[in-house]
């Protein structure tokens, strides 16, 4: 069993930064794949961004430039630094680790970003 827990989010003007943190404990493996996801009212679940065990990573091209993701593997912690926030970034943001056998969500932080 593995459980993500997420904090960090809010509101923010636009133009401003958050950064999101997701904690996982419990059976982790040395070689998985971290992610955030984000889910805007109205609209399917999208890939924000991921995080290999060594540190690849690989943004969705709305993204690209304005976050970055990285992850602390010694406290099994995944982060998320998004700058110059648009209003379409407002959504529920969730964790998302997978490894063998394993894919687990977060119970989602929300972002809310005002025009």
């Amino acid at each position: 069993q593995v459980q993500l827990v997420e904090s960090g989010g809010g509101l923010v003007q636009a133009g401003g930064s958050l950064r999101l943190s997701c904690a996982a404990s419990g059976t982790i493996f040395s070689i998985n794949v971290m992610a955030w996801y984000r889910q805007a009212p109205g609209k399917q679940r999208e890939l924000v961004a991921t995080i290999t065990h060594g540190g690849t990573t690989n943004f969705a091209d709305s993204v690209k430039g304005r976050f970055t993701i990285s992850r602390d593997n010694t406290k099994n912690t995944v982060y998320l630094q998004m700058n110059s926030l648009k209003p379409e970034d407002t959504a529920v943001y969730y964790c998302n680790l997978r490894q063998v056998a394993l894919d687990a969500w977060g119970q989602g932080t929300q972002v809310t970003v005002s025009s």
